[in-house]
């Protein structure tokens, strides 16, 4: 029920017997409904589905990736004053900046943090050269000494310096997956900046900037292919968004 609880107190509801759907109590977890065509009520009340937003935003390093953090650092949701909740689509670790997407769409949500769907670029500057055979072996798939398995990943040079800047390229969302795996090759990770995610890119915003996502690159996210190869759409299309107050006209949000 995004928009209108959280998923505890969503729980909550239907345990108990809060929550109908066209006329029948729901009373089983993780029963699916689809608010666009389903008559959901919530303690009687018919729900109306709430319009969907998407923005890109520019995550500073010591930001946590969440909507609250129980230590009290900030977290992304901190930068937004949206009237409807948007949460970040995935995760980005506490000390890396870059790209994350937020939004209230559930569906794209779990479509870019499902491992192969949606490829993500980092740009990685890393304590020293690895050499050739570090690299093959980090992009056919390394297995960490911990048993973690990773998928085959592609890793390029960009920069050749003493510490070089690396782009490394992912379809897996393993917890720290970068650090990790050059941390394996015995080179540490100095500065990580996520670049891309699939179509959407950080362009011209800067640390601690957002802007709504085009139409374009919203419907390039949902899009997926069906076993014939074909693509189709993944979720409703947009029908457009509610400009959140920190929001330029042109280029994103500003800083905070």
């Amino acid at each position: 029920m995004a928009g209108i609880a959280s998923r505890r107190k969503a729980e909550e509801l239907i345990r108990d017997g809060k929550v109908s759907v066209n006329g029948k109590v729901i009373r089983i977890m993780g029963a699916k409904a689809d608010i666009e065509e389903d008559h959901v009520k919530v303690d009687g009340k018919l729900i109306h589905p709430e319009p969907l937003e998407y923005f890109a935003f520019y995550k500073p390093q010591g930001v946590v990736t969440s909507l609250s953090d129980p230590e009290g650092r900030p977290v992304v949701s901190d930068y937004f004053t949206s009237k409807r909740r948007v949460y970040p689509a995935g995760r980005l670790d506490y000390n890396s900046e870059g790209l994350v997407i937020m939004t209230n769409d559930g569906a794209m949500t779990k479509r870019i943090m499902t491992a192969g769907s949606i490829p993500k670029v980092y740009r990685v500057k890393v304590q020293d050269i690895p050499d050739r055979k570090c690299l093959d072996f980090l992009r056919k798939g390394a297995r960490l000494k911990d048993g973690t398995k990773l998928a085959p990943c592609r890793i390029k040079l960009l920069k050749h310096a003493r510490n070089p800047w690396l782009e490394v390229t992912l379809t897996q969302g393993k917890n720290r997956q970068i650090r990790r795996m050059f941390e394996e090759t015995g080179h540490f990770v100095m500065k990580l900046r996520r670049v891309a995610i699939g179509p959407v890119t950080l362009g011209a915003l800067r640390i601690g900037e957002f802007r709504k996502l085009k139409p374009l690159e919203v419907l390039s996210l949902k899009e997926k292919k069906d076993p014939a190869g074909k693509n189709r759409s993944s979720g409703p299309k947009p029908s457009g968004w509610a400009v959140s107050k920190k929001s330029r006209n042109t280029s994103g949000g500003k800083r905070k």
